[in-house]
């Protein structure tokens, strides 16, 4: 008996959403959603906040790496726990999505998001966007001086003046687009002379931080780490601003930051629910008014007012689900960069 009623109040989830989902949280009682979380962990637990403050529907968090939950989902397979995964950027996802483990997402939810900001299979969806920039001391440089392009940084003049933070999901997800737009021999190329001219940091804050101080010139990372210290004490960027390449330009590359439902989920409805809200007005509302300084990418979404907005950043286009983990970390292996 009771196994039809929740048969039944499944059903309804699909017709009502929102409103379906509560009643399934209500009829399971603690049975909580659980969400694998690779994103910054205050951002997922305001999304989830959020949420449970909306529908009723309780939600488990369990946080990591974006390789690390991936891989562990990819060795879970159907028995995963998981019932939704979010990551900071995109390759992590799309190493879930190879292996065939994700459910289709709702028409209504893909809809709330820019074709731009989610692979066109629709199993996944963009939750947020995060812009590479070129983080440099003004000290040290102008205007004039400024690479053109990421792929001037492979210029022997270069040698020794920038940095980068290669080991995180990060850059190497910069270097997936930059796989998917230059094609394999370029980026091996690129990713040579990277090896000969740049320094290597544990991290974008550490890398940023290095360019305050002057020990570099410049590094490449994302946006949000600057905009993140400026908005506290500001020691570690006082000395620097940012230089966006835009003009398609690979270091134009605007991540994505993913989420998807699993296939094995027991919490189908409510998982579906979750990426709906994360994706529509309150989650996005939740980028433009907090702490993160991640882009909103819901279609008429207004990101956070201190950011360049995001249509005037010219980024490349890239299809997300092409971005290809594996083959980056193999090239960046034999660069000898990781």
């Amino acid at each position: 008996m009771k196994s039809h009623f929740l048969y039944i109040l499944r059903n309804l989830t699909l017709t009502f959403g929102l409103l379906g989902a509560t009643a399934v949280s209500m009829a399971q009682g603690a049975d909580a959603l659980v969400v694998y979380n690779a994103q910054h962990a205050s951002l997922t637990q305001a999304w989830v906040n959020g949420f449970t403050a909306a529908t009723g529907v309780k939600v488990t968090i369990r946080n990591g790496g974006d390789m690390e939950l991936g891989n562990q989902i990819v060795q879970e397979g159907g028995a995963s726990p998981a019932d939704v995964f979010l990551t900071e950027n995109s390759p992590a996802i799309a190493l879930v999505d190879a292996a065939g483990l994700f459910a289709p997402l709702e028409a209504d939810t893909l809809s709330q998001v820019g074709a731009n900001y989610r692979p066109v299979h629709g199993r996944w969806i963009g939750v947020a966007g995060r812009a590479t920039v070129f983080v440099y001391n003004k000290r040290k440089l102008n205007a004039s001086q400024l690479p053109k392009s990421m792929l001037d940084l492979a210029s022997p003049a270069w040698k020794g003046r920038w940095g980068a933070a290669p080991a995180g999901a990060d850059f190497q997800a910069i270097v997936s687009a930059m796989l998917e737009l230059k094609g394999e021999a370029a980026t091996a190329d690129w990713l040579k002379a990277m090896k000969e001219n740049a320094k290597l940091y544990k991290g974008n804050s550490v890398a940023m931080k290095a360019v305050n101080a002057g020990e570099i010139e410049g590094a490449v990372i994302y946006h949000y780490y600057r905009f993140g210290d400026q908005a506290k004490t500001g020691e570690n960027s006082e000395n620097t601003s940012l230089y966006y390449f835009r003009n398609e330009d690979p270091g134009a590359f605007v991540s994505i930051s993913g989420g998807g439902v699993l296939a094995s989920s027991k919490h189908r409805a409510q998982a579906q629910a979750f990426l709906k809200w994360v994706t529509g007005k309150g989650g996005q509302d939740i980028l433009r008014t907090g702490d993160s300084y991640e882009y909103a990418v819901g279609a008429g979404a207004q990101s956070n007012p201190s950011l360049v907005p995001l249509s005037e950043l010219q980024a490349p286009k890239v299809e997300p689900s092409r971005l290809n983990s594996k083959k980056v970390t193999d090239m960046m292996t034999q660069a000898s960069l990781i």
